[in-house]
């Protein structure tokens, strides 16, 4: 195995103590490290462990820290490919700002901006809450009171504040204060969180903007609420549009489908009603 012995087990430790592993995960965890302490072969409790997991893994089911340690027992490329927060830790330069928006799943939002030119990192994360380190199980549990959001450090020659605003409406439905498209659960409400006056008048006014453009039929409900602490969410969230490619291609495509439809919905409705006055 080429991960070091002794940082298995204590990883083995970390998930057994880690609350947001499952009660059978944590089972699991605790008889491989149960027999690895009463003296079996360290290889052997490994693979038997690795062979209990992997129905629930090829099904993407279990939770994101074990899944991260199944990626290195198994020595997948992806395990020990942390995502790099350095940006996200590191004070902004003379031409970065940030920005924080949540629309729903996380993993659907990260993508749309990180893939354009002058955006400099984009990381997934929980804010918005009460709690201090909030876990995924917790925050889609509607325990702490976090939304699943993402942080976007951006360069401001390239972007301005007002057009990733105009981009992020375009990625969300604004009438939905319960959720997005199929997520459901005030864990997943849309919320613009402005760090500054400036970006407050900004996002206010572009909100103001859309309620008056008729582009939807509902009001617009989108929050805009002041930014608070951004709680980083586990690694297998990080890019996950890159980890899980095929799973990520049909969530976006089922987005994509439902935004264009209620488009084509508030188009039909306009088009009627002007045959009505008629």
């Amino acid at each position: 195995m080429k991960n070091n012995q002794s940082e298995i087990i204590g990883d083995l430790y970390n998930l057994l103590l880690n609350p947001a592993t499952r009660d059978w995960e944590r089972s699991l965890l605790r008889i491989a490290k149960a027999g690895i302490d009463n003296g079996a072969k360290f290889e052997d409790q490994i693979a038997k462990l690795e062979a209990e997991l992997r129905p629930l893994a090829l099904r993407n089911n279990l939770t994101p820290d074990v899944t991260d340690f199944y990626l290195k027992i198994t020595n997948d490329p992806l395990a020990g490919s942390s995502f790099d927060l350095s940006a996200h830790y590191q004070g902004d330069g003379p031409h970065q700002a940030r920005a924080i928006f949540a629309g729903g799943c996380f993993w659907c939002m990260v993508e749309p901006f990180e893939t354009r030119s002058g955006i400099i990192s984009v990381v997934s994360g929980y804010t918005g809450g009460h709690m201090d380190n909030p876990t995924y199980e917790q925050v889609v549990g509607g325990y702490t009171g976090h939304v699943e959001a993402v942080e976007i450090i951006f360069d401001t020659q390239i972007w301005s504040y007002k057009e990733l605003v105009e981009l992020y409406w375009q990625l969300t439905d604004p009438t939905d204060a319960f959720g997005q498209m199929a997520d459901r659960g005030s864990s997943y409400r849309p919320v613009i969180f402005v760090t500054n006056e400036e970006q407050r008048q900004i996002a206010e006014r572009s909100k103001q903007d859309l309620a008056e453009s008729g582009r939807y039929n509902h009001p617009i409900v989108t929050a805009i609420e002041p930014a608070s602490t951004f709680w980083l969410a586990e690694n297998f969230h990080q890019q996950f549009y890159q980890k899980n490619p095929r799973r990520y291609k049909k969530l976006k495509r089922s987005r994509q489908q439902f935004l264009v439809f209620q488009r084509m919905q508030t188009k039909l409705g306009h088009g009627w009603n002007r045959l009505r006055k008629k």
